[in-house]
């Protein structure tokens, strides 16, 4: 089958696109998906730059090209253990079942479906513990790849698979967000708002009763309102200038780096700060008096409830929301897409098509 390997943490020459790479068999409890579309993410990107590395100080963006030179390989993925080579990435994947292991019905063959990213399978289920879907094991770059059938979920829609593909990775993390925090209708701020996380979160706060106010680059304000985000501001604003202080209930940061202390300026007291990404710097500084003397919470969101996927394939089913796809690509030009996708210039997912014919 045709796939991309990750051979090894770097700039865009340790993604290898094969031809002729062996396609998986299920084992037990595990069905073969013949790929339709995967999409870009943070997560792939962070992974093959090694900017998961403890070693690393600079925002994201800045390893794009060439990697970090200075990544411990031993703690270069968002695990913080070592990940073996080579390595088939893609944290999303839509497609359709094409073969099952032991133990599952034959009857799902030929369902068109979406894998869960983070998946609990390979861990027992037990609490605070995953795997990523194309960093642990293999994913999504591919014509065809492997998941636990318990975590493959059969959506029932009319949208193309270069939408659903825009799902999994970066609606579940924004969904997550909101689902540790417990935002209702109250007045949220997110940052990264165009983004293929940002623009989700923007939709779900919505669906959830909430004023968005949305930070975005100026030339993508128009295309943020129309996702239903209340309010733009320019990314680079002086938050406590335009907001005021004590004037947001919840924060969904994507964003971290320097701009980071006003974050918790603009939060009320008893107000929530919830992280999931920090493309602009992992390193913050925090007065410890703003966190404790506004009776702050500050949430971490990476490990994942079974309800905030559940939730997204309802919302889905129930024509609740809908994803942005900015561009599509073919499987073979994932460098291009990696580079369009660091340059920030869209709104929604970058999507790569997978050659549909072996």
């Amino acid at each position: 089958m045709h796939a991309v390997l990750l051979t090894g943490h770097g700039g865009y020459e340790v993604l290898e696109y094969r031809t002729d790479v062996p396609v998986p068999q299920p084992k037990p409890g595990e069905v073969l998906i013949r790929v339709a579309a995967t999409a870009v993410n943070n997560t792939d990107i962070n992974t093959r730059i090694g900017w998961y590395s403890k070693a690393v100080s600079e925002g994201s963006n800045a390893g794009g090209a060439a990697g970090f030179a200075g990544a411990d390989a031993a703690d270069a993925s968002w695990t913080g253990e070592a990940l073996h080579f080579p390595r088939i990435q893609g944290a999303d994947c839509c497609g359709h079942i094409v073969a099952v292991g032991e133990g599952v019905d034959a009857a799902r063959i030929g369902e068109r479906v979406i894998v869960r990213n983070l998946l609990r399978t390979y861990v027992d289920w037990r609490p605070w513990e995953c795997w990523t879907f194309g960093s642990e094991c293999n994913g999504g770059f591919a014509q065809y790849t492997m998941a636990p059938s318990r975590e493959t979920f059969a959506v029932d829609c009319d949208w193309t698979d270069a939408e659903l593909a825009a799902i999994p990775c970066a609606w579940s993390t924004a969904e997550n967000m909101l689902h540790r925090a417990q935002v209702g209708a109250e007045t949220v701020l997110i940052t990264g708002a165009s983004g293929g996380v940002g623009s989700s979160a923007v939709q779900l706060a919505k669906l959830r009763g909430a004023k968005v106010i949305a930070l975005a680059g100026k030339a993508k304000a128009a295309e943020v309102l129309a996702l239903g985000a209340d309010r733009v501001i320019d990314r680079d604003a002086d938050l406590v200038r335009e907001l005021g202080e004590g004037s947001i209930d919840v924060v969904l940061d994507l964003v971290g780096g320097p701009g980071w202390p006003q974050l918790l300026d603009v939060l009320k007291r008893g107000g929530r700060y919830v992280i999931s990404g920090a493309i602009a710097g992992p390193l913050a500084q925090i007065d410890l008096r703003t966190l404790y003397l506004k009776d702050l919470t500050l949430y971490g969101a990476t490990f994942q409830e079974d309800a905030v996927f559940e939730n997204l394939v309802r919302y889905i089913e129930a024509g609740r929301i809908r994803p942005v796809v900015a561009k599509t690509y073919p499987l073979k030009d994932i460098v291009q897409a990696q580079k369009d996708f660091l340059t920030k210039g869209h709104v929604g997912k970058l999507v790569l098509i997978p050659p549909q014919d072996i």
